[in-house]
């Protein structure tokens, strides 16, 4: 598929708002690699390809292991991931699907073992971004696999 849109033809300051979350979510208490984890399932979910680059290339860089990157559609399965990540990622998929599936009171409910109120609401604010990204990647389709490690940040 060919590039609609370039982001370097694009008003920066369009970029630099969407940023603005990217920069605040950095500076949250949230684990970097969770949230690199959870961009990662959300883009699986999405089928964004540029995206699925990006966070597979920045999760080998935080020393992500290859067999929990390939597992990670069936992480309900697997013993690779630890009841944090698993409250987490439920969290996301309900989030992502929200328009298919409740946020229901078991899934906030396993979330809050884990994470305060504050933490909670900065993972909704992470889901929901990588959501933004997704759409706009699937709408203006960069072209996947030629992401560099820290390329945005």
């Amino acid at each position: 598929m060919d590039e609609r849109i370039s982001y370097q033809d694009l008003n920066p300051n369009l970029l630099n708002s969407v940023n603005r979350v990217n920069q605040y979510l950095a500076q949250s208490d949230l684990d970097p690699k969770l949230r690199e984890l959870i961009n990662y399932r959300v883009s699986q979910i999405n089928g964004c390809a540029f995206c699925l680059d990006m966070h597979h290339k920045e999760l080998i860089h935080m020393g992500e292991e290859e067999l929990r990157l390939h597992s990670l559609p069936a992480w309900q399965e697997c013993p690779f991931y630890t009841r944090k990540e698993k409250a987490a990622l439920a969290f996301a998929e309900a989030v992502t699907n929200a328009n298919k599936m409740d946020v229901g009171d078991n899934i906030y409910d396993q979330l809050k073992e884990f994470f305060s109120e504050s933490e909670i609401a900065d993972l909704t604010l992470a889901v929901t971004q990588i959501n933004v990204w997704n759409r706009v990647n699937k709408v203006f389709r960069p072209t996947p696999g030629n992401y560099e490690v820290g390329q945005f940040g």
